[in-house]
């Protein structure tokens, strides 16, 4: 629960609400069925060419960085700029808070080096995150 209420914590000490829409946001991206969801997103990114890169936000280790334009590159331009206009601003802002958090969000996930394979745990991690955040 340390690292949960770490990325909570971060995420409160900032911009509070625009960070609140950011993470809402991202939770929206992770469990989009018509992306598959978690392993969807994971999966795009590793056709991307970024599997290094996601992998270890998956795994137990260190975490990987991400570029913004790399967030570009796999999301694609109508799909960031969706993103974009639901947080209310740029697509470049929207890349490079995306680069920020989405590494932490799929890292909070996959606490067992793993995209749990069960809806119902991926709903429970959702829950989890927007319990700390909006409760």
């Amino acid at each position: 629960m340390g690292l949960l209420d770490s990325m909570v914590g971060a995420l409160a000490g900032g911009q509070s609400g625009g960070n609140n829409a950011l993470l809402e946001t991202v939770l929206q991206l992770i469990n989009n069925p018509q992306t598959g969801g978690l392993a969807g997103l994971v999966r795009s990114f590793q056709q991307g060419g970024l599997g290094e890169i996601v992998n270890s936000w998956v795994s137990t280790g260190a975490n990987l960085p991400i570029s913004p334009e790399q967030i570009q590159r796999v999301l694609g331009n109508s799909s960031l700029q969706g993103l974009a206009a639901q947080l209310g601003v740029s697509p470049e802002q929207a890349s490079g808070s995306l680069a920020d958090l989405l590494p932490q969000v799929v890292d909070q996930l996959t606490p067992n080096g793993q995209v749990p394979q069960g809806g119902d745990l991926m709903a429970q991690g959702l829950d989890l995150l927007k319990g700390k955040l909006f409760g």
